[in-house]
């Protein structure tokens, strides 16, 4: 079955898709976010579980639990390495966060807001989008 939107690691081993919009997208500047994605932040939108579709390879994932206390999946190819998404999200049952830059075509997925900005780091400029220093609610 053919996807509005698809995705996949580096080497190719993993590939996924959705047809859904995302309707929450955030670059995150958590510590969490940060030290899983090796940079300052991490950008990523949610999909409903229903919608999300592996089409081929198998995802590893390593449990966690975040600053927030709740548990997540973190999941990638365990070939090459890329970060691809994390389903399981105690927070948000239902949905899955897939990482921007793990799409074929990222085009027209902006980040709609800017989160933990507590924790980010002094050359990082804000963007022009709501802020918040935790969580929103």
């Amino acid at each position: 079955m053919t996807k509005k939107h698809t995705a996949q690691c580096a080497c190719g081993e993993i590939k996924f898709g959705f047809d859904t919009d995302p309707s929450f997208s955030a670059l995150c500047h958590c510590l969490d976010c940060k030290r899983a994605s090796g940079g300052e932040g991490a950008m990523w939108f949610g999909v409903p579980v229903g919608d999300f579709q592996i089409f081929s390879g198998k995802p590893k994932g390593f449990g966690y639990v975040a600053q927030s206390g709740k548990k997540l999946v973190r999941n990638f190819c365990a070939e090459c390495g890329s970060r691809l998404f994390t389903s399981d999200l105690e927070s948000f049952p239902g949905m899955m966060f897939v990482q921007v830059g793990a799409l074929d075509d990222a085009h027209g997925f902006a980040p709609q807001l800017e989160m933990f900005t507590k924790r980010r780091l002094d050359w990082a400029k804000p963007l022009d989008l709501p802020q918040f220093e935790d969580m929103p609610h």
